[in-house]
């Protein structure tokens, strides 16, 4: 790789926004070009699919724009979501042989994606970038266990306040720190009422009633089916205690 290209791949990303926040981080101008030389950028329209359960792990990837679910299939054939993928976060298992979830993006999509030997062999030999791995690794766990003691012991009021505000300040990182909501926040549902439900372990219905009344109590706004307006988060936030 010529110099001139070099420096336009580190220029390109010390010009994302995901920069300071995604797994790369930590590494210096020249380990970012050589992981650069290593990976491709992709495009992915809404409903398109970035990795199958069950299948060869072939791929890794940063999601750069866009909301992605990661999900698994029940013994009985029904889908199971088992999370969200915002920019920032690191998609797919280094080091394993098989995929462990479904990737599919619910907005249109931006990745930075890696062959996942390519990316195996970069990890080895950049002890900063395993590091890292390993302190995202750790998170997602922490984050696992918050979402089960959510799931088993809220109300469906908690539930949906939770899960509003969780999708509103992620939606709303545009640096390397999250954006503290304002008096009014507006957001576009990457989920249908269905899928919310299906990931709060609630019945539509219940997502529905439980949206109206947020609405009739003055804490939110709900101007399209998909769309909702936080208008008083600290009440918001008040409710899922």
């Amino acid at each position: 790789m010529d110099q001139s290209h070099a420096n336009s791949t580190v220029n390109f990303c010390q010009s994302c926004a995901i920069r300071n926040r995604a797994i790369c981080a930590d590494l210096d101008e020249q380990e970012i070009g050589v992981l650069n030389k290593l990976g491709r950028r992709r495009r992915i329209q809404a409903g398109e699919q970035l990795l199958w359960e069950g299948d060869e792990a072939l791929l890794v990837a940063n999601v750069i724009e866009g909301v992605l679910k990661l999900s698994t299939q029940t013994s009985d054939g029904r889908e199971q979501i088992l999370g969200l993928a915002y920019p920032s976060d690191f998609l797919g298992r280094p080091f394993g042989e098989t995929a462990p979830y479904g990737v599919e993006a619910l907005t249109d999509a931006y990745v930075c994606v890696f062959e996942r030997r390519d990316f195996d062999r970069f990890t080895r030999e950049h002890p900063r970038l395993e590091h890292k791995l390993l302190e995202r690794t750790l998170a997602e766990l922490d984050k696992t266990r918050r979402w089960m003691l959510l799931l088993g012991r809220l109300n469906a009021e908690q539930k949906l306040a939770t899960f509003l505000l969780e999708i509103a300040d992620r939606l709303s990182e545009k640096t390397c720190a999250a954006i503290h909501l304002g008096p009014s926040e507006h957001i576009t549902l990457p989920l249908s009422r269905q899928q919310i439900a299906d990931v709060l372990g609630l019945t539509i219905e219940t997502v529905s009633r439980q949206l109206t009344k947020l609405k009739k109590d003055g804490l939110i706004d709900l101007p399209a089916r998909r769309e909702v307006v936080i208008l008083d988060a600290a009440g918001l936030s008040h409710r899922a205690n």
